[in-house]
């Protein structure tokens, strides 16, 4: 199938239109309308409804939508594949959810310019919902999550296990009242663990990222549940107490890639990182992100 047409289809959704999708396209809309002519013979099916209004999908066209995006984004892959640049033998694409950028993904990233310089690198952060299925279409050939949902097909393993600790700007540890108290949303198991520990504590303030809820804390005052990895520089600095009497949670890191693999290149990346991670035990550094 001419990628064209996947690309012409997906246009047309979007701008809910033919004509506004030729104007995205920069091409006539008699264009647009031979593309989607030309789509429909090769799935035997009608894709859309036109109206004055514009134009809906029909139930195929429901069906074909689901699949469009990974197409498209499967020939820009093969196309970076190929294209190797200059002096690279490989091109590897890696992925980070948003949360981990700073705390992984970059130390990662420095490590393959060093040690694997002749692989080119394509890095996306995203959200963990389009990261696994990324990682599933094979758009990315691995990432690096927290709670990744279970795909056939693919591999989840262990890389490292963070623990979450609970710190106040109070210098004598304590909790002044529900108003300090900055809830992170650490995902599902740490809401299970959090709930049953503390019924009761109903947040004044919940955020989805770690760095943004301590840098909020470090400013105003509070307190809240972050890695210790992270905050053992403020305690040591005397910005931050950890309130020892309070439970901590775990917090495992995994990275997921195909199962069936036999990529050398992959490989090659996968251990880089569990050799960061190791290193990270063995020599611990003060980090402040």
């Amino acid at each position: 199938m001419d990628i064209e047409l996947a690309r012409t289809f997906l246009e047309i959704v979007s701008t809910g239109s033919f004509m506004r999708a030729a104007e995205r396209l920069n091409v006539g809309q008699t264009t647009v309308s031979a593309r989607i002519r030309a789509l429909e013979a090769q799935l035997g099916r009608p894709l859309f409804v036109r109206n004055k209004s514009g134009a809906s999908l029909t139930a195929a066209g429901e069906q074909f939508l689901r699949y469009a995006p990974t197409v498209v984004q499967l020939w820009q892959r093969a196309r970076y594949q190929v294209a190797v640049p200059p002096g690279r033998q490989a091109v590897l694409t890696i992925g980070s959810e948003i949360s981990l950028w700073q705390t992984v993904l970059l130390d990662w990233v420095k490590w393959m310019r060093k040690h694997a310089g002749d692989i080119a690198l394509r890095v996306q952060v995203d959200v963990p919902s389009d990261l696994i299925d990324h990682v599933a279409s094979g758009v990315v050939d691995c990432a690096i999550m927290y709670a990744p949902q279970f795909r056939p097909g693919l591999a989840i393993d262990l890389i490292a296990e963070e623990e979450l600790v609970f710190v106040t700007t109070d210098r004598k540890g304590r909790l002044l009242n529900n108003l300090d108290y900055v809830h992170v949303d650490w995902g599902p198991d740490f809401a299970f663990g959090h709930g049953v520990t503390y019924p009761d504590v109903n947040p004044n303030m919940v955020v989805n990222l770690g760095p943004l809820g301590l840098e909020y804390i470090l400013s105003v005052g509070g307190a809240g549940y972050f890695r210790k990895r992270v905050v053992e520089p403020h305690v040591a600095a005397g910005r931050l107490t950890i309130v020892r009497k309070a439970p901590k949670f775990s917090y495992p890191v995994y990275v997921t890639h195909a199962a069936d693999t036999e990529s050398a290149v992959l490989k090659r990346a996968l251990e880089g990182l569990r050799k960061i991670q190791r290193d990270r035990k063995r020599y611990p550094t003060s980090r402040s992100i």
